[in-house]
This record gives C-alpha cells, structure tokens and sequence, in this order.
C-alpha cells in the first residue's frame, strides 16, 4: 500500500572535465623556453615518436608581425593581440608558420576571455596550416580535444584524439585519461576503462579523479567487483579521506552491496564527518532499501534534521513516514505524513495519509486527508473516493 523504496544517493555525479591550459600558463612556458633558449637553441622533443616533418620557421615578413603579437599579448592587451593575430591569419602571402602561429596564439586569447567557440576555430586553423613543429601542432590538436570534451562535443573530441595518438604514438597518462573520459562520456565503459587502467598503472602519482573515473567507469558498466576492489583500496590508502570513503560506500551501493555501504557511512557519521543533506540522505536511503532497517533510517532521519544538516522538506517528511509505517509507529508516521503532504507536489501523500488514519480507525481525520488528496490530484482517485463513502463525518 505505501512505497518503501528510496533512490540510492551516489555521490559520483559528473566527472571533473579536463580544462584547456590557460594563456597565462602558456605565456609563462613561452616566457621560460624564451629564456632557456640562450642556453639551449632548440626545446626538447614533446612527441620523440612522431614522423611529422616540417620546417616550422617564421618568414622574413612575418617574422616582424608575430614579434609585434606576441609583445601585445604579453603587455595583457589581449583584444590587440588577437586583432593583429587575425590580420596574420589573413594574409596569404605569409607561410604557413606565420599563419599557424598566429592562429594558435589567438586560441589562447580566446580562450582567456572564455570564448571557446572561437579559440577551437582557430586552433583548428593551426592545425590545417600545417605549419607550427610537432610541439606546437600537436598541443594545438590536444588543447582542441580538450575543448571539444569540455563543450560536451564528446564524439568530436575522441575524432580529435584518436588523431593525435596515431601520429604523435604518446603515451602520457594526463593524455590518455583525456581519450578514457571521452569514451566514458560516450558509454563506451569497457574502452575508457581499458584507457583509464593504462594511465593510472604508467603514472607514480595517478591523481584522484583518474581513479574516481575508472571507479565510475567500471560502476556504470556492471563490474561491481572491479570497482569495488579499486575502491577499497584507495579507501585503504586514504583513510581519513572522506570523499575516499563516501566513493566507496556509493560503490558498495552501486553493486548491491548495502550492508557495506551502510557500515562505512555509520563510520563516517560517528566521526562527525556527515556535513552534507546529501549525504544524510545517502544513509537513510541505504537503510530504506534494506530489510528490517526502518529503526535505523528513522535515527539518521531524526539525527540529520535535529542537527540542521538534513533538509526537512517533502522527500525528508516522506522517507520518515515511510520508515515509521514500515516499523509499526502508526503514529510517528501519521505525524509525518501530516508535515510531507502540504509539501508534496501532488496529493499521493495526502491519500496515504489518509489510508494510515483510516487503518487507525480515525475515520474524520481520514476523510479530510482524502479530500486533500483529492484537491490536490491522485493517480487513484476511486481510493479516495472508497475513504470519502465510509461511514461518518
């Protein structure tokens, strides 16, 4: 007659996109090979394994021009910069390094001033330029893909990448957990896990995100047992992480494994490390969708809302209802059917409301809840009705 289940709370949500570099980090490398290049006339190879050959030299005319640019940009005079950029781009006279150049720069101030559209236009300009060498070519085309993925343009960006690891034949793990998110983007979980796997395993410092994605990779394709044991173990590793231990216990969620679930969130709510509604709410649904765990969900109910932490709102007022009818607290749960019905968004809850008093024998009460549910639309309403045609006020 009422609804026990409650959705699961994963704390995984959306991955953390990998951002283009900035134009200042850029400037900054520049400015840096700038100043190794007294010592050192030529920087060192990025991509040692590609067989992309080119002169990558700046024309006697250009030359001047992208001295000019480049001092424009350096002085933060952005908007001149790109303006004497696009001038370069336009003259067809110049070569094709003139040209690249100037187009890569004016990626970078577009992307500074948050004009993503623009700066993947002129970046693949650069690219079709063919002018820039391997490093610079090549970080056009990554910085592309990496747009693209941030602008959601997932098949898009894995065209990109697939591109560059032919060619450039890298094997970088920041590069390769850039492809393993688009493919994760893409559903395509057993690739990017194959991609994500590679990254970590060749990194000695893998960061955190990459394992969060691998684990969410192997979550959303049903390898609960996988995801399980990569989770334990940076649980284990980081035991004072809380967002270590919350990304296990959604884990042990995902794969049906609640009882774990629950045992590591108790941990972290008797530590006092439960700070969020969310994850109040990720204990109590945990305990909902277990058997005979209704006592349990109402404490952490009671708890969360008593420390102001837990929302009490229509979803909060329905869980805890739920968890007292389930427990045989017809009044508790009244109680709090009575504080969900004005808030829900519809009169379900006012028609169980109704049907509890009812069971109670409180039959006027029930009838004015009935008609509450009423007002407010029922997916049943001839159950209304049977509470409304009984006997009395």
């Amino acid at each position: 007659m009422l609804a026990a289940a409650i959705g699961a709370v994963l704390v995984f949500g959306a991955v953390s996109q990998v951002n283009a570099q900035s134009a200042q980090q850029r400037a900054e490398e520049r400015r840096a090979r700038q100043s190794e290049g007294k010592q050192s006339s030529k920087p060192a190879e990025e991509y040692p394994q590609a067989t992309r050959k080119v002169e990558a030299k700046a024309s006697s005319k250009g030359g001047a021009k992208l001295q000019k640019m480049i001092g424009l940009y350096d002085d933060d005079k952005g908007p001149e910069a790109r303006a004497a950029a696009d001038e370069i781009i336009a003259t067809e006279t110049f070569n094709a390094y003139d040209r690249a150049f100037a187009a890569q720069m004016a990626a970078q101030i577009a992307y500074d001033a948050d004009d993503t559209a623009a700066a993947k236009d002129y970046l693949r300009k650069a690219i079709e330029l063919n002018g820039l060498d391997n490093n610079g070519h090549y970080g056009a085309m990554y910085m592309l893909a990496q747009l693209q993925l941030q602008d959601e343009q997932y098949a898009e960006s894995l065209k990109t990448l697939d591109t560059f690891f032919a060619e450039t034949k890298s094997a970088k793990p920041e590069q390769l957990v850039v492809k393993g998110n688009a493919l994760y983007r893409l559903e395509r979980y057993p690739e990017a896990a194959t991609v994500l796997k590679q990254a970590i395993d060749s990194s000695p410092n893998p960061k955190p995100e990459w394992q969060q994605l691998l684990m969410a990779t192997y979550a959303e394709s049903g390898n609960a047992g996988e995801a399980a044991k990569m989770a334990e173990a940076v649980a284990a590793k980081n035991p004072n992480d809380k967002r270590a231990q919350l990304n296990l216990a959604a884990v042990y969620q995902q794969g049906d494994m609640l009882d774990k679930s629950a045992a590591v969130l108790e941990k972290l709510r008797a530590a006092g490390q439960l700070t969020e509604d969310k994850e109040y709410r990720q204990l109590y649904a945990t305990y909902l969708n277990m058997d005979g765990k209704e006592k349990e969900a109402i404490s952490v109910i009671n708890e969360g809302i008593q420390k102001g932490i837990l929302k009490p709102d229509y979803q909060t007022y329905l869980a805890q209802a739920q968890a007292y009818y389930f427990s045989d607290q017809a009044g508790p749960a009244i109680d709090a059917y009575k504080k969900a019905a004005p808030l829900a968004p519809d009169g379900e809850a006012y028609l169980n409301l109704a049907r509890v008093l009812w069971q109670e024998d409180r039959i006027p009460e029930a009838k004015e809840a009935a008609r509450q549910a009423v007002a407010k639309g029922v997916k049943k309403p001839d159950d209304a009705k049977k509470i409304l045609a009984l006997p009395g006020k």
